[in-house]
């Protein structure tokens, strides 16, 4: 299944790579057709298996598949297709290789009539790559499309030997539902910067509480590699905390879509291209960005009212230079195109930008990046984004309304931004578990308000850090949290909402504002 020895003495690991994307052509995946469900939900689900399988840095070790009914599935997650209102991806993990895995999906909990087929994506990591030895990793995913928008599906994820249809199994079974066709309020959840452990566990199970339609990750997930850099050279490097990772964040994304952004710690540079190549068998997101390739964790979506953009500022990361300029300018120009393209959109009220490097931050640890501010701050102004969300830096902090590096409004708690006249609010929400770090500024948040004058931070550049002296900087909180953001639209001619609250691992409100617009 792997390159053959004696080319593999001979070549990289990107080369190794491409003559495996070339042997593991569309022919040898695993595919499924189209599944009608008839009467009693008049759609049809199709697995596709459009992108290519993540493929290991070396050689597979052969392997046999064991008795099905003895290895059950974990770490089931859901991310959204192209369109929320008719495309889901189930994915899971089997700790063990199987045979003929697959979904099951319907109407009901006790009808999980129409069964489908997934497709493997086997991850392996050599022993010699940071604390793993050898360790194979077996991710599973099937894409299922021409759902019925604002419907709830019930689904069940099985092999041959673990039939989640069966009485045994059915506690496995869980549920997902769809973008709705037409506006209607709704609420998601975001933060970044988990990591496996006590907090992150802590603030998976306030986010289940929120109720969101799908949940933004900020970037920098499980941190398998904790060094970050994006080298070989990083130390520390152990591929088996994902399965950690996957497994603690089930009792979310079982359920709920779960959306990630790639950090610097995302960066796992064993596997290619670009260190993706992991990400890429555990993850399967929209394919709509500019280039699937290089930039795996580009993409767009539409839920309701509201566009969300992930982006990879691994790309323009003046601080965290491993992946600077991958795209060659092609994620900017990408960038600006779906910006003007949801701007002129009547269905379309509020834009959400995501990505990990912050634009505006005042961490003593990472504080702000120059790239983000010289490549997508000028177009976030053009196009009055609506709301920027960033991890990164390891606390919640939430700027005032900023327009060319300037306040042009402080926006106090409980404030309203008008962003189509005022300028765009960014919010750090990169403390959803890893260790925090620390402000120079006094903490400042709600009820426990604490206003300063400026605050002194500095700036990643192309020429290294370069100080500077803030007035932006209103909330300051530092103890684990994430974001709850509650989207109401608006009749014709009136105002549509944002509003965004930042939540404490404790269940306390730290932070709230509203961004307003009016509907088209």
């Amino acid at each position: 299944m792997g390159v053959p020895e004696q080319l593999a003495e001979r070549m990289s690991m990107a080369e190794q790579h491409e003559y495996l994307r070339a042997k593991f052509s569309r022919r040898t995946m695993i595919r499924g057709g189209a599944v009608t469900l008839g009467a009693v939900t008049g759609g049809a689900f199709v697995t596709g298996a459009t992108a290519q399988a993540a493929v290991p840095a070396q050689p597979l070790p052969q392997t046999e598949t064991v008795d099905g009914s003895l290895v059950a599935p974990f770490g089931r997650h859901l991310a959204f297709g192209n369109d929320p209102a008719t495309e889901i991806t189930v994915s899971w993990q089997v700790p063990l290789p199987v045979k003929k895995p697959f979904v099951r999906i319907g109407t009901h909990a006790s009808h999980l009539s129409v069964k489908i087929d997934a497709e493997v994506r086997t991850l392996y990591t050599p022993a010699g790559v940071g604390a793993s030895g050898d360790h194979i990793q077996y991710y599973v995913h099937a894409e299922l499309t021409h759902l019925k928008p604002g419907r709830t599906y019930y689904y069940g994820v099985g092999h041959n030997g673990f039939d989640p249809a069966s009485p045994q199994f059915a506690g496995t079974v869980g549920t997902f539902t769809t973008a709705p066709a037409h506006k209607a309020p709704f609420t998601f959840t975001a933060f970044g910067d988990e990591g496996v452990g006590y907090h992150g566990l802590a603030n998976n199970s306030l986010l289940l509480g929120q109720n969101p339609a799908f949940h933004l990750h900020a970037g920098d997930i499980a941190y398998a590699d904790p060094a970050g850099a994006g080298k070989t050279a990083d130390t520390g490097f152990d591929s088996r905390v994902w399965d950690q990772f996957l497994a603690q964040t089930e009792s979310v994304a079982k359920s709920v879509p779960w959306m990630p952004a790639y950090g610097n710690h995302d960066m796992e540079a064993w596997y290619s291209p670009n260190g993706y190549g992991g990400e890429e068998a555990r993850w399967n997101l929209p394919d709509n960005g500019p280039d699937k390739k290089n930039l795996p964790g580009v993409y767009s979506f539409v839920y309701g009212n509201t566009a969300v953009i992930s982006l990879d500022a691994n790309d323009i990361s003046f601080e965290i230079p491993a992946n600077l300029g991958i795209s060659g300018g092609t994620q900017t120009t990408w960038l600006e195109a779906q910006l003007k393209k949801y701007r002129a959109s009547k269905d379309i009220d509020f834009v959400v930008v995501f990505f990990h490097h912050c634009a505006y931050c005042t961490s003593t640890a990472h504080a702000s990046e120059g790239g983000v501010r010289q490549e997508w701050v000028p177009l976030f102004e053009k196009y009055t984004v609506d709301l920027v969300i960033n991890g990164h830096n390891h606390q919640y902090e939430r700027t005032d309304v900023i327009k060319a590096g300037a306040v042009t409004k402080k926006l106090p708690i409980g404030g309203t931004a008008y962003p189509e006249t005022e300028g765009v609010v960014y919010v750090t929400a990169g403390a959803a578990g890893r260790s925090l770090y620390a402000f120079t500024a006094p903490l400042s948040y709600e009820g426990h308000e604490n206003e300063v004058e400026s605050v002194a931070s500095f700036v990643n550049t192309g020429s290294g850090k370069q100080n500077e002296t803030v007035t932006w900087s209103r909330v300051r909180y530092l103890d684990y949290s994430f974001l709850r953001v509650d989207v109401t639209p608006a009749a014709k001619g009136r105002t549509a909402t944002l509003t965004v609250r930042g939540i404490a691992e404790t269940g306390a409100q730290v932070d709230h504002f509203t961004v307003a617009r009016k509907a088209k």
